[in-house]
């Protein structure tokens, strides 16, 4: 005679964004923005308090940004934020230069008019965070905004890359372009990306993200622009 299986133990999956993740999104941002500056320290506790969640998930992100070398461990003090180079700053922006503009012009033909209501709402985001000096949501927007176009080619690895790569520029001017008012204008450029797009404008939408990239290695890094 043959038993019933048992019945297996429920298993919740776990959230689209983890507390975890939500807290290593915005530690990314603020160090990316600047809000953290290099050689900053900061701790558990401070952070814990900064986003208003308990210290377990702050621990956990700080942990992964110390692995990929956001952060480095101080005995007895917490952790500092670290420097990046000139010329790590030209790596990435090389590497970026080489995907980003290259997709954007085969998206072109292919690019979902219908979906373009969806992507100006998120340009509005990164307008909005420009205009009113919200960095943390300034840059979320922006990188949804971005990724979210390469996905639509259909690449996971590429668009893993490319988050990995914006992650680590270090975008060091953008307080001071919110208080000159060009981030503002700057930011106007993802509409015009999306004009382009939906025009199939192919070789002008490569055109505008290479443009688009080369802030990264100027303004956006507090340095002037040819």
């Amino acid at each position: 005679m043959s038993t019933a299986s048992p019945t297996p133990s429920v298993r919740r999956l776990p959230p689209v964004a983890s507390l975890r993740e939500q807290v290593h999104r915005a530690l990314v941002a603020a160090i990316v923005a600047g809000e953290l500056e290099p050689g900053e320290l900061v701790s558990v506790p401070t952070l814990a308090a900064r986003f208003d969640v308990s210290a377990t998930p702050v621990r956990e992100a700080v942990l992964d940004l110390e692995r990929r070398g956001f952060l480095e461990a101080v005995r007895n003090k917490g952790f500092r934020v670290t420097r990046v180079s000139d010329q790590t700053l030209r790596h990435v922006a090389a590497v970026r230069l080489v995907i980003e503009p290259v997709w954007m012009e085969r998206l072109a033909k292919s690019f979902p008019v219908g979906q373009l209501g969806e992507f100006r709402a998120l340009a509005d985001e990164i307008v909005e965070g420009a205009r009113t000096g919200d960095l943390i949501a300034y840059l979320q927007a922006d990188q949804a905004f971005h990724l979210r176009l390469m996905g639509l080619l259909g690449n996971p690895v590429a668009g893993e890359i490319v988050a990995d790569l914006r992650d680590r520029a270090r975008l060091l001017g953008l307080s001071t372009m919110v208080a000159s008012g060009t981030l503002a204008s700057s930011a106007q450029e993802h509409h015009e990306l999306l004009d382009l797009l939906a025009a199939g404008d192919g070789p002008g939408a490569k055109a505008l993200m290479e443009r688009h990239i080369g802030h990264s290695l100027g303004t956006w890094a507090g340095k002037p622009e040819d």
